[in-house]
């Protein structure tokens, strides 16, 4: 069975709908919806837009493997964490650079008002 057709019949059991229920809200005959759900029928991407729409889902989540989904999931959490720590550091540089910078202009203005004494 293909991914789009295990995930159709999964979504139609989650709803409670037997084929013919599903079949007649997508206004196609069981028999071409149970050939969707087998995998025995190519499904044209407006029939699965369709599909999609009468699950509430999008076509995206439709066609993609839940558990795929979670197994690149949890293949970015390193990346995740080490981008948040990335972050950290950033934030505290800048208000780094930020403490420096008005450290310069405070020497400059008590040099301004060194100079104007001076004058």
């Amino acid at each position: 069975m293909k991914l789009p057709g295990k995930k159709i019949k999964l979504l139609r059991h989650q709803k409670g709908w037997g084929q013919k229920d599903a079949a007649n809200r997508l206004q196609l005959s069981t028999p071409a919806f149970s050939k969707i759900e087998t995998g025995i029928t190519d499904v044209n991407l407006s029939r699965l837009e369709q599909i999609a729409s009468l699950f509430d889902i999008s076509l995206v989540e439709l066609l993609t493997d839940d558990e795929q989904v979670q197994t690149n999931e949890s293949k970015l959490e390193p990346s995740r964490k080490r981008l948040n720590e990335l972050e950290t550091q950033i934030i505290l540089l800048r208000n780094k650079v930020i403490g420096l910078y008005e450290e310069i202009q405070r020497a400059n203005n008590e040099a301004d008002a060194l100079s104007s004494i001076e004058v």
